[in-house]
């Protein structure tokens, strides 16, 4: 028997088949554009992407007919809004959280105080959340919103279009601003303010509870087996945690990608005075009984594809055509000690502490000996500077990282992960399965349609390819340029002020 684990992001859908011991039978994936009809609009065709997520799910199951699929799951970015009807059709768009849409309503929002908001959510009224974007639809589109059964995101579409009851769980219904994060319901004063009525929404449950079966003409369409238990999947980054081994307190995904975040574990919300000042939200972790809090940086990985475009374009060239990666070229030419090279990675909008949505991105320390190997390291070090900050500012507040487990594409690089262990001053284990997202949504798959009858079971099959351990000599030089790393973002916003005149 498999488990299926599927994954949709914000450009890309995957779809993995898993034994339940843990061995990838098969994976695939579809790639799809964002719309921008108008400007400051975000938006995808659900109906298209619909289409081509079930292809990518008949070309994964046609490899199971030895290993029949017996239960799957979801996961999806976090805040996209899909109107459905009761018969399971698609009505509308899907509208993204960078969509501009809902403003307004934010603003409505932003009077109560972020104390209070904080209580009640876990998090601070912000355009980025979907719940706005319901309210948009209701005074823009009307006749949209009357005709619409719920309103999902993708990680609730896709069960509710192969059968299953309209549910989402609590930390997707935290991404759209108006779950009652300590009472794991919609927020009755929350709805009232912004005029919602509650059912419009899909129920909501823990992540991992079984929500229903594949319908006999859906899995007769995907070439699914009759009976396929349907288990309510989960937030990408709280999937990306599951899928990395994160289940106890003091451990710590490590996503690491174009966009990098780092996902701690922890039993209790920490209290406000302690997380709102370094605006760090809360949601529920796709395991029972923990929450992860999200420390990102939108701009992450992309300041090596930014150099690699932007001073290295002729040798990325050659690269591809002698099929080499030029980014293992870039990272072989780095010096092996700490650079004297200074990178505030504010290229593109920050997330915690600061949300500063003017980017000012600062380098420092150049010199005419400065050396390109130099330069590639400095920004990897910047980047991870960002990061020793956070987790310095979630242990303050109560939420203490002692590993971490590092997933995703920047995973691969050796190079960059004792780079990371030697700044931050913790060890990084590396999984053998970098797909952490789509691995994880197939362990809730097997713990929610009983396959597993307990989280130890999946997470002992979870191997770790190799554990990084921070160098002595090269950890104390950075602690020392750490300090220095510190006095980039005020001196940053002082220049950035006096030059747009404020």
């Amino acid at each position: 028997m498999s488990l299926l684990g599927i994954d949709v992001g914000t450009t890309a859908c995957k779809v993995m088949a898993m034994s339940a011991d843990g061995i990838i039978i098969a994976e695939a994936q579809c790639e799809y554009p964002v719309q921008r009809p108008q400007p400051g609009w975000a938006q995808q065709d659900a109906a298209a992407i619909w289409e081509q997520i079930q292809g990518v799910i008949q070309r994964v199951v046609a490899q199971t007919r030895h290993d029949p699929v017996v239960a799957l799951c979801v996961d999806s970015m976090g805040e996209s809004v899909i109107p459905v009807s009761a018969d399971r059709r698609i009505l509308g768009p899907a509208i993204m959280g960078f969509d501009a849409r809902g403003e307004e309503i934010v603003r409505q929002l932003q009077q109560i105080s972020p104390a209070q908001m904080y209580e009640r959510s876990g998090n601070v009224a912000s355009s980025l959340f979907g719940g706005p974007k319901i309210a948009w639809l209701r005074d823009h589109q009307p006749e949209l919103f009357a005709q619409t059964y719920k309103f999902l995101n993708w990680a609730d579409l896709v069960p509710y279009l192969l059968g299953a009851d309209p549910t989402t769980d609590y930390a997707l219904a935290n991404r759209w601003l108006l779950l009652d994060v300590r009472g794991e319901c919609w927020s009755a004063a929350t709805l009232a303010e912004v005029g919602l009525p509650i059912e419009k929404l899909p129920a909501v449950a823990q992540a991992g509870t079984r929500i229903g079966e594949v319908s006999d003409a859906m899995a007769a369409a995907l070439g699914l087996p009759n009976g396929v238990q349907i288990v309510l999947g989960t937030h990408d980054q709280c999937a990306n945690a599951t899928g990395a081994g994160v289940w106890q307190p003091g451990m710590a995904m490590y996503g690491i990608g174009t966009f990098i975040c780092v996902a701690p574990a922890y039993r209790a919300i920490p209290p406000t005075e302690r997380m709102l000042p370094i605006n760090l939200g809360v949601e529920h972790h796709a395991l029972d009984d923990l929450y992860v809090s999200l420390y990102y940086n939108l701009t992450g990985g992309a300041l090596l594809k930014w150099f690699r475009d932007t001073f290295a374009a002729v040798e990325h060239a050659q690269a591809q055509a002698q099929g080499r990666n030029i980014y293992d070229l870039l990272l072989a030419e780095m010096p092996p000690e700490p650079t004297g090279l200074y990178v505030l990675p504010h290229f593109g909008v920050t997330g915690p502490p600061y949300f500063d949505d003017r980017p000012f991105g600062m380098i420092a320390g150049l010199t005419l000996a400065t050396s390109r190997g130099e330069f590639v390291k400095a920004l990897l070090e910047g980047v991870t500077y960002y990061f020793r900050h956070g987790i310095e500012l979630m242990a303050s507040a109560g939420i203490p990282i002692d590993i971490l487990r590092a997933v995703g594409g920047g995973a691969k690089s050796d190079h960059w992960l004792q780079i990371k262990a030697d700044i931050l001053g913790l060890p990084l284990a590396r999984p053998r399965v970098a797909e952490a997202g789509v691995f994880g949504c197939a362990i809730l798959a097997g713990l929610g349609s009983g396959v597993y009858h307990s989280v130890e079971e999946p997470m002992r099959m979870i191997d770790i390819e190799r554990v990084f351990e921070p160098d002595a000599r090269n950890a104390a030089r950075y602690a020392e340029n750490f300090a220095r790393y510190l006095e980039l973002y005020p001196a940053a916003q002082a220049i950035r002020d006096k030059a747009i005149g404020q």
